[in-house]
């Protein structure tokens, strides 16, 4: 492909980081770019790949075959592998390969396998249900060209303390965007951390994937010379964003050495001297100054560069009769299969995380243990407002104890994986939404759970009224406020930079749910310009809907407060508590954590705390 990017500013500073860049990157060989730190290597990588920063003002245009960039849509056609290598680490090698291709659908070869679905079907052959057959034998062979054959079935882990090797990670990161047959590839220091054996290892794969006619585009800081000399093309930068060589490399970087020793007053390379080092030696801005030379305008003036504007000028014209690339979607599947495949992958992540469920289900047990053992047996044995008050004082407790709980759980859960989405919604592998969705209802049976073992436990300890009406609202209300924390915790990790920043607002909403909950100070006490935030609070609605389905029919007479009053018309006049606003409670309850919830999947659109 033709790329062209004459200049790129950054709106904030004014400083220039490219400037008047154009070359031809060719088909089915290996370019390295390479330049002394600052140079704008990676700004130029990213450019090309289309995930520059917004922040960044670029003037000229970048351009592919001639047609424009908007009309190339590099995130469909290429792939872009950072030097950060992301993945969950509850999945193993091959479901991580498997999740990206039933997301992207192997590629452009989407359509044909929907075609083989649609003809298996009329032929009344049952699909198999996870992935299809020719995915499958894909991924097979992406497993065997990347060469993790042998640990497809390992962990991924956490880096550095369980799981594969760094230099297997960025293998599988390398596979992952494989997967998606892009025809070019950029790559972001895929050596960066790894020793001499682990960077050829990776070197050797990268060669592999050549050989299958793809292009590859890589940014290398300081490689040595077996890795150097694996690259075909080599576009070197100096500080100031200007080219100043863009050529073959030749055999053992002949044509590079020849260039270079071309110009009076280059010491010559010294024997098996690594090239890149006596090259970056060469042209640093020391070695300019020393031997009074502009490397830049020397290459501008050279034979070299006059070639390779007149291909450029030739090439960046569209060929008659060629049309800009179409894509029918935004996604290569549509919003169902999305969200199957995240749920997919949330189920296995969630099923393979013993530790953060079964904290919050032994958290639960011990709460609502201990809370029978304080109430055994006082559920009806209600004589005056104190004996009520010691009945609902534990309940509210456990209610916001066990929110809290879950809110705080689910914060470094959700913000380790979102670096993970921020990678896998640049790529177009599914949309927000799909992602935000299949995030809430993976929670679902946990918090159920979770409720259903309250209920078990406390309802027949406390000897509450029984009634399958109100056992059912005791769980639900329950339910409902366990979700709603929960959804409230994945809103704060999408809106925050850090796990510890979102920790700081959750103690914060913690204080609001305690203090304008209806218990502390009731409702009807509380003054008029505090008032609203009772309403808005979703602990207020969960205890409304627990204690006026529980004691809002029960007429018993009971001392309050020296006068001789109903149980439910104390509720009343003390809460604010009725049941006849139960339907509206029932309603409200599931608002809370649906408005967290799709709060959450547009934050997770709108916003990326991820800095590189």
């Amino acid at each position: 492909g033709i790329a062209s990017v004459p200049g790129c500013k950054s709106q904030a500073t004014k400083v220039e980081i490219l400037k008047n860049i154009s070359g031809i990157i060719k088909p089915s060989r290996m370019t390295l770019l390479l330049g002394p730190p600052g140079c704008g290597k990676t700004t130029l990588l990213k450019a090309l790949a289309g995930k520059l920063d917004q922040s960044l003002k670029v003037t000229g245009e970048i351009t592919y075959n001639g047609h424009k960039f908007n009309e190339f849509v590099p995130q469909k056609t290429s792939a872009y592998i950072s030097q950060y290598d992301q993945h969950i680490s509850e999945m193993t090698v091959r479901e991580t390969l498997d999740f990206s291709a039933r997301c992207q659908g192997i590629g452009d070869r989407a359509d044909i396998m929907e075609e083989i679905c649609r003809k298996e079907k009329q032929a009344g052959i049952i699909p198999e249900p996870d992935i299809d057959t020719y995915m499958k034998e894909f991924v097979a062979e992406v497993l065997e060209m990347i060469e993790l054959d042998d640990i497809k079935d390992a962990l991924v882990g956490v880096l550095g303390v369980s799981g594969i090797s760094s230099e297997q990670r960025k293998r599988l990161t390398i596979a992952v965007e494989l997967v998606s047959n892009p025809a070019v590839i950029f790559m972001d220091e895929p050596t960066t951390g790894l020793d001499a054996r682990a960077a050829a290892i990776v070197m050797r794969v990268v060669k592999n994937i050549v050989k299958t006619n793809r292009t590859i585009v890589c940014t290398i800081h300081q490689p040595s010379i077996d890795v150097f000399e694996a690259f075909d093309e080599l576009i070197l930068l100096k500080r100031g964003g200007q080219v100043i060589y863009y050529g073959e490399l030749g055999l053992h970087s002949s044509k590079l050495i020849e260039y270079f020793e071309s110009i009076p007053g280059v010491p010559k390379i010294k024997e098996n001297y690594n090239p890149a080092t006596w090259m970056l030696d060469v042209t640093s801005p020391s070695s300019e100054a020393q031997l009074g030379l502009e490397f830049a305008h020397l290459y501008q003036q050279s034979h070299l560069f006059q070639e390779n504007e007149e291909l450029v000028k030739r090439l960046r014209i569209p060929p008659e009769g060629s049309k800009e690339i179409q894509f029918p979607t935004r996604f290569p599947q549509n919003g169902w299969q999305q969200f199957k495949a995240c749920l997919w992958k949330q189920s296995l992540a969630y099923w393979r995380s013993p530790n953060y469920n079964l904290a919050r289900l032994a958290f639960v047990t011990a709460s609502s243990l201990i809370f029978g053992v304080l109430l055994w047996q006082k559920g009806q044995k209600i004589e005056d407002e104190e004996d009520l008050l010691d009945v609902l004082g534990p309940v509210f407790i456990v209610i916001q104890f066990t929110g809290m709980v879950n809110c705080s759980s689910v914060l470094p859960f959700v913000a380790s994986e979102r670096i993970v989405v921020y990678r896998e919604r640049f790529v177009g592998m599914y949309s927000s939404w799909a992602y935000s969705i299949a995030q809430v209802v993976v929670e679902i049976p946990y918090l159920f759970l979770q409720a259903a073992v309250f209920l078990a436990i406390t309802y027949p300890a406390m000897n509450l009224y029984w009634s399958f009406y109100k056992a059912f609202w005791y769980f639900y209300s329950m339910f409902s406020t366990l979700l709603c924390f929960n959804c409230m915790g994945l809103l704060l990790a999408s809106l925050t930079p850090t796990f510890q920043v979102a920790s700081i607002f959750a103690s914060f909403c913690y204080n609001l749910t305690n203090l304008f909950s209806g218990f502390v100070i009731p409702g009807p006490l509380m003054p008029k310009w505090w008032v609203w935030l009772y309403w808005i609070c979703p602990t207020a609605w969960s205890l409304r809907g627990l204690f006026a389905s529980q004691y809002g029919d029960i007429e018993k007479e009971i001392t309050a407060f020296g006068e001789r009053k109903a149980i439910n018309a104390f509720l009343k006049s003390y809460f604010g508590y009725h049941q006849g606003e139960l339907g509206v409670v029932a309603v409200v309850l599931l608002v809370f954590p649906l408005l967290f919830a799709v709060s959450f999947a547009i934050a997770i659109a709108k916003l990326n705390f991820q800095k590189t």
